[in-house]
């Protein structure tokens, strides 16, 4: 499939902007804010979408009628070129999409909750999660929250190079000099260690999307509930709208969406494609 040239991506731009669930990581690949890629059926006019985030998300999107693009889009999906090396989580929009993939792709998926074997020969259905941000619902659960016995304290470089994890801003920003002038987070510590980070994962105009780490030893601690609040203030105070995304299998998440004043709107197929 053609890997479109950085100089093309403003063609993208018009087709994304019709994608009706939230995109904002592909759009961080489209407007050169990460280095990811865009694979096409068209180098000179594409109206078949591949984009794909360094963090391991895509979103594919556009036509859904060229054979040869969903011939590799089916390869791709079942790591038949064995270009992938690690899992990847694909979202498609329109819904028109959805319907080709349940039809074409039967045999090869299977829904999470019935995958127990952790089979990684198959597709895994799972479900994305948008929502939209409540001011007054958060603001009210702002007031009410006890004070707080540890510190938030800004994200540094030194910070952002020593987190291990799965959403941490390293995988979302592409280095620390990047992150340091293009990003904003906030930490709780334990010494020298991070215990805890909400960094923005994309900014897009005026909407921030908000990533969340909690390292394993200090869950349960309110140190999530204490980062997000505090990077949530800093979008308020800067005219940024926060955003939240999440899988509904994540249940942590989908709860704490919820606690900190996001409402679920969009419920969504998330393919889990396996390495």
């Amino acid at each position: 499939m053609i890997v479109l040239d950085k100089s093309k991506y403003p063609q993208v731009r018009t087709a994304l902007n019709e994608v009706g669930i939230n995109n904002l990581f592909a759009r961080a690949v489209v407007e050169g804010h990460v280095n990811g890629t865009i694979q096409v059926d068209n180098a000179e006019n594409p109206t078949s979408f591949y984009v794909r985030h360094p963090y391991g998300m895509s979103l594919l999107f556009g036509a859904t009628t060229n054979q040869v693009f969903n011939s590799w889009l089916f390869a791709h999906a079942l790591n038949l070129f064995r270009t992938r090396d690690r899992f990847e989580w694909l979202q498609a929009y329109p819904e028109k999409w959805n319907e080709q993939i349940a039809t074409q792709w039967e045999e090869y998926l299977i829904k999470a909750e019935e995958n127990t074997e952790g089979i990684n020969t198959l597709v895994e259905i799972n479900t994305r999660v948008n929502f939209k941000f409540n001011k007054e619902k958060y603001l009210d659960f702002r007031s009410r929250l006890s004070p707080r016995n540890f510190d938030v304290v800004r994200t540094d470089t030194r910070m952002f190079e020593q987190m291990k994890g799965s959403v941490i801003p390293g995988r979302f920003w592409d280095s620390a000099d990047d992150f340091s002038n293009r990003a904003v987070a906030f930490s709780v510590l334990d010494g020298d260690v991070v215990a805890c980070t909400a960094f923005s994962a994309f900014v897009i105009g005026e909407q921030l999307e908000i990533g969340i780490e909690t390292a394993d030893n200090y869950r349960g601690k309110g140190y999530a509930v204490g980062t997000c609040c505090a990077l949530i203030d800093y979008c308020l105070e800067n005219g940024y709208e926060p955003i939240w995304g999440c899988r509904l299998e994540n249940t942590p998440s989908y709860l704490l969406a919820q606690k900190l004043g996001f409402e679920p709107t969009i419920y969504w197929p998330f393919y889990r494609l396996n390495d």
